[in-house]
């Protein structure tokens, strides 16, 4: 048996060492086609680019601790639970083929097994926006300090209604920009009644921050993916609507400046969905000095059917994990999504292969723990009480998540206890 074992050990090694070193151009390029090129290229997130072998053979190293460790590519969703259509991980055999590569002196192979590159438009994940608003003028960030959020106020001047199905932000400044979302205020709106067009503005007096009628059109956030609803899907923009950016800036020890630009593209075919963004929130929460997991629950109560077409959990550098489930009106229930570690820095909307449909008096049901304590080394400060704020020193529960509807249908149907209290609330979403 001994001779057996060592025969069957010598064979096994003999195979190993035949096994052919994957090259770059055939075996590593396709991977990194499909799951990094997105953002490692010029112009985006990523801090290096690895369109070519020139560009990633200095990095092997670093690919292979990355892919390792399972932080690149980003991705947190526990994968015993659901399906998603924009899943980046890679799977166990693109992992050791990745650090077969970088443990073999990377080799680049022969360039003729390249696979065809891939083809992006400069500037812009959406291709060539049909409209580009562009902050008016450069908001100056300081070098040290708190900054406060910025509302600008852009007006959109269009003349119809317009049905947006895909959008983007393109940051100006991605190391002082810790976020950008853009709403959509509708004709005859307060809110920002006194704002003038594109001046910064900060809420001063109680209720200056209600935004009334404004929707939720598109962010920004490291890890965002930009919106893309596909033909016959899009989000509704009336004539006469403006655009209000909301702007988190973070000073970090360098003063500089910022002008980010929004892009949309209009659908050019028959809408026959809307797409709503909604949230289930909680604001009301504690979490105390040194706990280490601390909970706190959300949930969000359909008023009419839809269909779920993503999600995205929100908390800031306490965050631990999150959990979105559906409790259907017949008492079964429902994981969406779980993310077991929530990582702060990289803000991901989680896009179901399949729509999941959520019948009229579905529960959308959130659950967060935060770590508050010394063992949390994002934590900004273990001895202190956090409470809902603004800044990323404060904390959120946000679980928001995109529905669709019939693009005639007033969205103001999804929101029945808003629908007793202001009867005419739904006429400026209509």
């Amino acid at each position: 048996m001994i001779f057996r074992s060592i025969a069957l050990t010598a064979a096994v090694c003999a195979v190993a060492a035949a096994a052919p070193v994957p090259t770059f151009s055939k075996e590593v390029a396709p991977i990194l086609q499909k799951n990094c090129q997105g953002c490692h290229r010029p112009g985006e997130a990523a801090p290096f680019s690895l369109l070519s072998y020139k560009d990633a053979r200095p990095w092997a190293a670093s690919i292979k601790e990355a892919v390792q460790s399972k932080t690149m590519p980003p991705w947190n969703a526990d994968p015993h639970f659901g399906k998603f259509a924009n899943d980046r991980s890679l799977s166990e055999a693109e992992i050791k083929t990745l650090v077969s590569w970088a443990s073999n002196g990377a080799p680049e192979g022969n360039p003729k097994d390249l696979p065809k590159p891939l083809t992006f438009t400069t500037g812009w994940n959406i291709g060539k926006p049909d409209l580009a608003i562009t902050m008016p003028a450069k908001f100056d960030i300081p070098a040290k300090g708190t900054v406060d959020y910025q509302y600008i106020l852009v007006p959109m001047n269009l003349k119809e209604d317009k049905w947006v199905e895909a959008a983007e932000v393109r940051p100006g400044n991605r190391a002082l920009l810790h976020h950008v979302i853009a709403y959509v205020r509708p004709a005859g709106s307060k809110w920002m009644a006194d704002a003038k067009p594109g001046v910064p503005w900060v809420p001063t007096k109680q209720g200056e921050g209600n935004m009334q009628g404004a929707e939720f059109l598109v962010g920004y956030a490291p890890g965002v993916p930009p919106q893309d609803f596909g033909a016959g899907r899009a989000k509704l923009v009336k004539a006469g609507s403006d655009i209000v950016l909301q702007l988190h800036y973070t000073a970090n020890g360098t003063a500089g400046s910022d002008q980010s630009t929004v892009g949309l593209r209009f659908a050019k075919g028959e809408v026959k969905e809307r797409v709503v963004t909604l949230a289930a929130s909680n604001g009301k929460f504690a979490i105390p000095a040194g706990d280490g997991n601390y909970r706190v629950d959300s949930d969000f109560t359909l008023g009419s059917d839809a269909k779920l077409i993503s999600l995205a959990p929100h908390m800031h550098l306490r965050g631990k994990d999150f959990d979105f489930r559906a409790s259907y009106p017949t008492g079964e229930k429902q994981v969406l999504v779980n993310v077991p570690k929530y990582d702060f820095n990289w803000q991901i909307w989680y896009r179901p292969v399949n729509d999941i449909v959520l019948p009229k008096g579905t529960k959308i049901e959130c659950t967060a723990h935060f770590d508050n304590s010394a063992n949390n080394p994002n934590n900004p400060d273990p001895t202190k009480v956090v409470k809902w704020g603004d800044q990323s020193w404060e904390e959120m529960m946000i679980g928001f998540f995109d529905v669709v509807i019939d693009a005639h249908q007033n969205p103001m149907t999804l929101f029945p206890q808003r629908n007793s209290q202001k009867k005419d609330a739904g006429a400026e979403l209509r």
